[in-house]
């Protein structure tokens, strides 16, 4: 069987702390979908055509990444999209608590499990919140953010 992954997020924007969660599936994953949920009601820095098109620029070499956009429930779009595993990263006990209720409450739902990746400790304290606050502070972001190629 496949193992198809669904990596979903708002990604706004797409940091180190992401990609090295990417990375690491990797290794066992034979296929990540990075699907960008859309939510009217969070405001976002970066437009979905521009975060779309950095991840995709990112993972160019990567056959086995896919990068796209959803507006359903992010389990409908796993369903719709033939996804054996949803992928999360975790930085802390509050992440976790958070994942685990909505993975237990997923697979209530169907047969897809989550799996959760801990962050690694040099990454835990990365997030697109954070990044967002340099960027419009005007401070230095650039080593948050992965570099393209």
């Amino acid at each position: 069987m496949k193992r198809k992954f669904l990596f979903p997020g708002t990604f706004d924007p797409f940091t180190i702390a992401h990609d090295a969660i990417v990375k690491r599936a990797l290794s066992f994953a034979d296929e990540i979908i990075i699907a960008i949920g859309i939510n009217q009601q969070k405001k976002t820095l970066f437009t979905l055509e521009r975060r779309i098109d950095f991840i995709k620029q990112l993972y160019i070499e990567e056959d086995r990444i896919s990068v796209t956009s959803y507006d359903t429930l992010t389990i409908d779009f796993a369903i719709k999209r033939d996804v054996n595993f949803i992928l999360r990263g975790v930085r802390n006990y509050n992440d976790f608590e958070y994942e685990k209720g909505m993975s237990e409450f997923n697979r209530k739902l169907t047969d897809i499990d989550t799996v959760i990746l801990i962050s690694e400790p040099e990454f835990a304290h990365v997030t697109s919140t954070l990044v967002r606050e340099l960027i419009s502070q005007k401070q230095y972001f650039e080593s948050f953010i992965p570099q393209l190629k």
